[in-house]
């Protein structure tokens, strides 16, 4: 996947705190599988059939250690309240019935109407330019939420960096490792371990709130891919992640970035349908009770020269494959209705 420097993002963020930005914002507030991304422990907590291992991603890929080594190791910091950036709770109240604001939101419907038609699965999509706060979604509605998945373990790490800054240390060797296992190869026995490092369902929900996530809530009894969100959000956490204006600092973003660029062929899909990405990370999950399947994708991508954070979440797919189609669709419309080629 193309990769591009942090120098334009860092720009385009450094602007949310002028005055132009800050009324923009304001305005759209007032207008208002085993290593290859299913999760088996959580498979088993709810009955899920578990995807059976298969080819080269049933291991770490060669050099996943020796990568993760060379990966800057985030440095100390004190603990930083934070919470989401003006765009992103602009997000949350965005869509309110007034014509300005919502016009993105409807051109975002009007994309995914025949796609949405076309499945019988539920689908939650958002949208954000971090330069200027603009803003489209879709089936975001309060109380809803969706299984995580893998995705949750960009959320995982963020909470184990958070953890690290708060005693004042780097990660250590065998955190490395498991966190480019983690992320790059989506490896769940990886995942477990860090699970328990970070506390599990509670140390995840205290990191969260440092984070600005106000929807999103740990998995029980261990199992983290049964962790329940919210397409906003999920672009909280990016924020934080690609932002500036973060609890995480300097060095554990560059660290999560870093993992996040570095996705393992064959799980490049998702909202890299949408555009060159320099982040990302997916998510599945066949859920038992109805064989359906939760394939979710959130990332960065840059469109014409513009950084987009995308968010798509989707339960109750026919097949993994159907579920894949389904969120490239979805992130593509996105994009597109943010751009206003509605």
């Amino acid at each position: 996947m193309s990769r591009h420097s942090f120098a334009p993002l860092v720009a385009t963020f450094a602007r949310h705190h002028s005055s132009r930005y800050a009324l923009a914002a304001l305005a759209l507030v007032m207008t208002g599988w085993a290593a290859t991304g299913g999760f088996a422990d959580a498979a088993r907590a709810d009955g899920a059939r578990a995807v059976p291992r298969s080819g080269p991603m049933a291991e770490p890929a060669p050099g996943i250690a020796r990568a993760a080594a060379s990966l800057a190791l985030p440095s100390a910091s004190a603990t930083v309240a934070h919470s989401p950036s003006v765009s992103v709770a602009a997000l949350r109240t965005a869509g309110t019935g007034v014509a300005p604001g919502v016009a993105p939101d409807q051109a975002l419907a009007r994309r995914l109407a025949p796609v949405v038609a076309a499945t019988p699965a539920s689908l939650s999509v958002a949208v954000l330019d971090p330069a200027d706060g603009r803003a489209a979604r879709y089936g975001v509605q309060a109380g809803t939420t969706y299984d995580t998945a893998s995705i949750v373990k960009v959320d995982i790490l963020a909470a184990l960096l958070l953890k690290a800054q708060d005693q004042h240390r780097g990660l250590t060797a065998q955190e490395k490792t498991s966190a480019a296992s983690m992320i790059r190869i989506s490896d769940n026995a990886s995942a477990d371990a860090l699970w328990r490092v970070i506390g599990q369902a509670p140390g995840l929900d205290a990191a969260n709130r440092r984070l600005g996530l106000t929807g999103t809530t740990g998995g029980g009894g261990g199992h983290w891919g049964l962790t329940q969100t919210t397409a906003t959000d999920q672009l909280a956490l990016l924020s934080a992640v690609f932002g500036t204006d973060s609890p995480l600092d300097q060095a554990s973003r560059a660290y999560l970035r870093g993992l996040m660029g570095g996705i393992a062929a064959g799980q490049d899909w998702g909202v890299s349908a949408a555009g060159p990405v320099t982040g990302l990370k997916n998510g599945w999950l066949q859920r038992t009770a109805t064989g359906r399947w939760d394939v979710n994708s959130i990332g960065l991508v840059r469109v014409d020269g513009h950084d987009r954070l995308v968010a798509v979440l989707s339960r109750g797919s026919v097949s993994m494959a159907d579920g894949v189609q389904l969120v490239e669709k979805a992130a593509k419309a996105a994009v597109q209705a943010l751009d206003g080629t509605a």
